[in-house]
């Protein structure tokens, strides 16, 4: 469909042609210098210690599970409001996973209470998704998982380029996990960032990421080696040049991005302001302290309004809309495998969520379609 306003869209440019562009003149495409320069500049922007880049967040949560030895046995608290690759990756390790309510209508991230909870003695870890590009709370999330002897993995797919308290989303935990998928706020259309202070996690996720391997074919054409041995049962789960190229040149736009974001939100809760609507974050973002990435614009629509005749009156003025997100543990195989899972405020919240479009890229007149057509549908009587 031809969406007069879609949910996304890219900041692209002769920059990012041009990036691409110079990667294939050097004819070098996989894993190379262009990485190193991307992982490198990442890690100082977010302030981290140790940078990799991967094929996708998927493959980095997946990583950030096997670095920190978790495996059969183990479970794994995860919030079920969120994207279904949070709680995959656990699986995929042989683990469990436990799933956590969210806050409420105003903050949809995790329940830092949940994970008390649900610990046990034998929970690992706990992953926290930044819902929205719009931080959990992790000071106290950080203090109960040293408590219960927990690691904390971030979900910061949402949340490049986003700060708590001067923190980097992303550091605050063991391992951050980010994703550059085509809608994200850096995109390379598929690939991912791990980032870590532990030099242990660091050295493990070296090896796993490319087959075990000791030495890489960059090496080796550089000089540097001339065999490897495999040390790991590893992963091909690495990026490359042009996925590289593009999220280097994404990457100096990514602050100016964010705020562009924030001022697109804050424009939308002061328009919308006298609509039955329910803004989560909007107090969030006004706190002190906090930086947020505004990769979402989520709202929740007034309790027995139905959604699907919301989001068609949008799709009739042109805009797409989408929901951020169905639960996870009401998928089909989710109910399957963890048949007794009730999370009740979830739920609830998750019915009535619906995502209006968000992009720097965004004109006033798109703008001016989405409140209009948000304000036309309760003055229909939709209230």
């Amino acid at each position: 469909m031809n969406w007069r306003v879609p949910l996304a869209d890219l900041d692209y440019s002769e920059e990012e042609e041009q990036a691409v562009l110079d990667v294939l003149r050097g004819r070098w495409l996989t894993m190379g210098s262009m990485t190193r320069s991307f992982e490198e500049r990442f890690a100082e922007v977010h302030g981290a210690r140790f940078a990799f880049g991967l094929s996708n967040a998927t493959t980095a949560l997946h990583l950030a599970c096997l670095a920190l030895g978790i495996g059969p046995g183990d479970e794994v608290i995860v919030p079920s409001l969120s994207f279904v690759a949070t709680s995959n990756a656990v699986l995929y390790t042989g683990a469990s996973v436990r799933f956590a309510e969210a806050l409420g209508p105003h903050d949809l991230t995790i329940d830092p209470a949940e994970i008390q909870r649900l610990a046990n003695p034998n929970t690992r870890a706990v992953i926290v998704m930044h819902y929205g590009g719009y931080p959990c709370h992790m000071e106290e999330i950080t203090g109960l998982a040293q408590q219960l002897g927990l690691a904390v993995i971030e979900d910061a797919a949402h949340a490049p380029g986003a700060r708590l308290h001067g923190r980097s989303l992303g550091t605050w935990g063991d391992i951050g996990c980010f994703s550059f998928f085509s809608n994200k706020n850096l995109s390379t259309g598929e690939g991912g960032m791990l980032l870590t202070g532990r030099e242990d996690l660091a050295q493990k996720v070296q090896a796993l990421r490319s087959h075990g391997m000791t030495s890489l074919t960059w090496d080796r054409h550089q000089g540097h080696a001339y065999s490897y041995d495999v040390v790991e049962l590893g992963y091909n789960y690495r990026t490359d040049e042009i996925h590289s190229a593009l999220g280097l040149t994404q990457l100096g736009k990514l602050a100016a991005n964010n705020a562009r974001r924030m001022e697109l939100s804050l424009d939308y809760w002061k328009r919308l302001k006298d609509t039955p609507l329910v803004f989560p974050f909007q107090e969030r973002a006004q706190e002190e302290g906090v930086l947020p990435a505004g990769h979402l614009f989520p709202v929740l629509l007034p309790e027995g309004v139905e959604r699907q005749a919301f989001m068609d009156h949008m799709r009739a003025a042109g805009v797409q809309t989408s929901i951020h997100y169905p639960p996870i543990h009401q998928f089909s195989y989710y109910r399957e495998r963890y048949p007794q899972v009730s999370l009740p405020l979830t739920e609830a919240l998750a019915r009535r969520e619906v995502t209006l479009p968000l992009y720097p890229t965004m004109r006033p007149e798109d703008l001016d379609a989405v409140v209009d057509g948000c304000t036309q549908f309760f003055k229909l009587g939709h209230a």
